[in-house]
Parts: structure tokens; sequence; C-alpha cells
């Protein structure tokens, strides 16, 4: 099953440049010049620097041995570098949350990137599995976002709790916890502010929400996940490493992933910061969220 259908896949868009042919593949492989177009496509699908490198060298290697004859061959070994990278250093993709009662969650971003509507489809995943789901409105900034989260734990059937807008984030958190503990809750999500990853007062402020969560209960949260929006190419891998510098990130989730033709920032996001990637969103509803593979990842974005 397809985790994610780009707009174009990286082989229709070879193709559109007219970068490979079987019959030169035949001849001797890839020249030079394929090559230097592959690593322009590769950027220009937001891979990063890094990663096009180390795919383009992965390549040619494999062309001089005489292993690339055929698209089918070419196409294994992009699909197979990039399935590496993503399972590279850290790449456990599956969500963490051990035997802690309650597990806590914590959900990053910025404005825009899709927490809420994330934590919703999160919250519906966990009560599928049998769990009980509290969410708690930190994002205390925007009224909308309260309710916005209200009406996702009424479609779930998870627990909420929440404060008037305005009120302290660290202290929503604790009020989260402190009534999972007393209901005996599974799962507590906890929503943040979308806070501008360039603010350094509402990092400072993030970082406290993190203290107070660890303070009431040790060893969360256990899992802090940071939501990025996978349209916006190289800035998401800005916005990682600046929210990652703040609190430790325990794993990443692209969204809109059904809105670009240039899914390299995921690879790159996870080069950046050395966290794994544990789900991507491909559309508005709570069925669209999908737990992350590699490979599954590398042939969509190869192959479509």
């Amino acid at each position: 099953m397809p985790l994610f259908k780009p707009k174009k896949s990286l082989w229709q868009r070879l193709k559109d440049v007219a970068l490979l042919d079987v019959a030169v593949l035949a001849r001797g492989g890839i020249n030079a010049g394929s090559l230097e177009q592959l690593e322009t496509l590769l950027l220009e699908s937001d891979f990063g620097v890094p990663v096009t490198m180390r795919l383009i060298g992965d390549v040619e290697r494999l062309a001089k041995r005489g292993a690339i004859k055929t698209e089918a061959e070419f196409l294994a070994a992009l699909r197979d570098g990039i399935a590496s990278a993503l399972r590279a250093g850290n790449g456990e993709s599956t969500l963490v949350l051990g035997d802690a009662r309650p597990a806590v969650v914590l959900v990053l971003g910025v404005n825009g990137a899709g927490k809420t509507t994330f934590i919703g489809k999160l919250s519906a995943r966990l009560r599928a599995e049998g769990k009980r789901v509290m969410v708690a409105a930190g994002d205390t900034f925007r009224a909308g976002a309260i309710d916005q989260l209200r009406v996702w734990a009424e479609r779930t059937g998870a627990e909420f709790v929440g404060s008037q807008a305005g009120g302290d984030p660290a202290a929503v958190a604790f009020s989260a916890i402190d009534a999972a503990v007393t209901r005996g809750v599974d799962v507590v999500i906890i929503d943040t502010a979308g806070r501008l990853h360039t603010s350094d007062g509402l990092m400072d402020e993030l970082k406290k929400v993190a203290r107070v969560i660890a303070k009431r209960l040790p060893g969360a949260p256990h899992e802090s996940l940071l939501v990025l929006d996978g349209t916006i190419g190289q800035n998401a891998v800005v916005q990682a490493k600046t929210f990652a510098a703040a609190v430790p990130v325990t794993g990443l989730v692209v969204t809109k992933l059904d809105g670009t033709a240039r899914g390299g920032v995921v690879v790159a996001v996870h080069e950046a910061i050395n966290v794994p990637v544990k789900f991507v969103g491909v559309g508005e509803q709570a069925a669209d969220l999908q737990p992350f593979d590699a490979d599954t990842f590398a042939r969509d974005l190869v192959e479509g």
C-alpha cells in the first residue's frame, strides 16, 4: 500500500529532462552529464547537499561496477539509497511510549504546520487501538486552537483538558497529567503554541513546558514530536535544528506530503538532526495519518 502519492515521482521528473536512456545505460552506464542532472534534480527535490552527494556517489560507484545497466537497476539503486539514508543513525520509526501510564506525547511546531490536526489524527489512531486518550490544549495563544482541539477530542472519544485563551501553557500540561493519573488515562497528548522558531521568548516558554512535564512525571515526555510542513522545503531543516536545540525531539511528523513533488525534505530533516520520522500526513481525514516506513516512502518518492 502506498505511503503517499507525490505530484510527480522522481522517475517521472528524470524522464522529463531526458536524463536516462536505456540504450545509454546498456552501453556503459551513467555518464558525467547525467550525474550532474541527477544532482540538480535531487537538490531541487529538497534532499539537501549531504544526502544528495551521498546518493550521487552511490549511483556512480554502482554504475562504474556495471551494476546499473537498466532502468530497473537505476531505480533500485536510487530507491535503496534513499531508504538507507532514512534508516541510518536513529531510524526507529515506531511510536515509543513504553510502559508508562500515562505516557505523555508533547507536540511541537510552527503556525500552520498542522499540529492540531495531527493531534486529532493521532488520538483517533490510539483510540482505535483501545487506548484511553486525553488531549490537552496547551496552545493558549489562540482561542481557535482550543476550540479546534476540543472538537477533535469529541470526535475521537478522547478526554479534554483546556484553559482560557492567554492561560499558562505549562499549567495546562501539569493539570492534564494530574487528571490523567487520577482517571487512569493511557496516553496524554499535549499541544503547544505554534511558535515561530525565530522567537527566543516563545522557545524559552517551550523549554518551561517540557521542564514542568518532567517535574510532574519523571521520564516524561515520552515522545516529543515535531510537526513539519512538507511543502516548505529546506526551511523545514532550519526549523528542525532550532526546535531540537531547545527541546529533545524524539520524532518527526511531516504533513501535507500530498501537496508537494519535493519529498526529499523528509530525508534531509532526518539527516540534519538524526531523529526518526514517525508519521506522514497525506490528507485531512483521520485515516490520512500514516505510520512511516522507509522502504515504502523511498519507493513512492522514486516511482510514484
